[in-house]
């Protein structure tokens, strides 16, 4: 399984006593959905690999797993600060009109009632997600925020927005 084939779950943020159980920080807005978790992909030397889960003990944000086939502290330790994926099929389902960022892949992008172009990939930063969008072959970042984007149609694939004046004259103006 690649990675385009999942997306990140959260990661492991240290080991928890000497039995090999390690500590996840789950980055989603729900962790609750992630109790019944079986297996887990942990991304070593660039390559997802898979575990099963063994136990998950839930605590707000962060989960104390077991892995089969980590038995100690030292076959813990290599883990630690690796992130963990799961396949896109997993993802829980959403309420009617909600949607999961990397769904946007695709999309056309509509400033009022101008095409800008298709978004290409998202970009999840700390603070905010940028859409990049390609605006007849020139890479434009949109600010994937609540005052910019206006309405998004998964069944049209179409996002309208009201991108901020002068945001495409960034892009567009001659660096030579």
């Amino acid at each position: 399984m690649g990675f385009d084939e999942c997306y990140q779950l959260g990661n492991v943020v240290k080991t928890h006593g000497l039995r090999g159980e390690l500590v996840f920080f789950l980055d989603v807005d729900f962790p609750e959905q992630y109790q019944e978790m079986e297996s887990v992909f942990v991304e070593l030397s660039g390559k997802l690999v898979p575990f099963f889960v063994e136990s998950f003990h839930l605590q707000g944000e962060r989960a104390i797993v077991a892995l089969e086939e980590i038995e100690s502290i030292e076959d813990a330790k290599p883990l630690v600060g690796k992130n963990l994926f799961l396949p896109l099929d997993r993802l829980p389902q959403l309420p009617e009109g909600k949607y999961y960022f990397h769904q946007l892949v695709g999309f056309e992008l509509y400033d009022r009632d101008q095409l800008i172009g298709a978004v290409t990939a998202i970009y999840e930063l700390p603070t905010y997600h940028l859409l990049n969008v390609d605006h007849q072959g020139v890479e434009v970042l949109v600010p994937a925020e609540d005052g910019i984007i206006q309405s998004v149609d998964l069944k049209e694939k179409v996002i309208k927005a009201e991108l901020p004046d002068g945001l495409l004259d960034v892009y567009l103006e001659d660096k030579s």
